[in-house]
């Protein structure tokens, strides 16, 4: 019998919850989130931990510490380069609140 995407998303999160912090401690590392794989920017069918790094930087270049497994109990890791995030501040000025 297969799994259902459901089980798949839900196996997904429960990794996630477990090695968030881990992931987190790694150099580079934005976030953590669960999502559909990417494969050459095009989404797949396959539930994966979606790192959210940065930039991507060639493994030769990081720390054995800092190294993102191609997957964790079982579940595929997908690293996605976000760029630098910043927190917004002040008002959105594209909204004033008004009609």
């Amino acid at each position: 019998m297969t799994e259902s995407p459901d089980s798949k998303t839900l196996e997904a999160i429960r990794v996630k919850q477990i090695h968030e912090a881990d992931l987190l401690a790694k150099a580079n590392v934005l976030g953590v989130g669960v999502g559909m794989r990417r494969r050459k920017g095009e989404p797949t069918d396959e539930v994966a931990v979606v790192v959210l790094v940065s930039r991507k930087v060639p493994a030769a270049q990081l720390a054995p510490a800092d190294l993102i497994p191609r997957e964790i109990d079982g579940i595929p890791v997908d690293v996605l380069e976000v760029g630098e995030v910043r927190a917004a501040s002040g008002v959105d000025k594209r909204h004033d609140g008004g009609s």
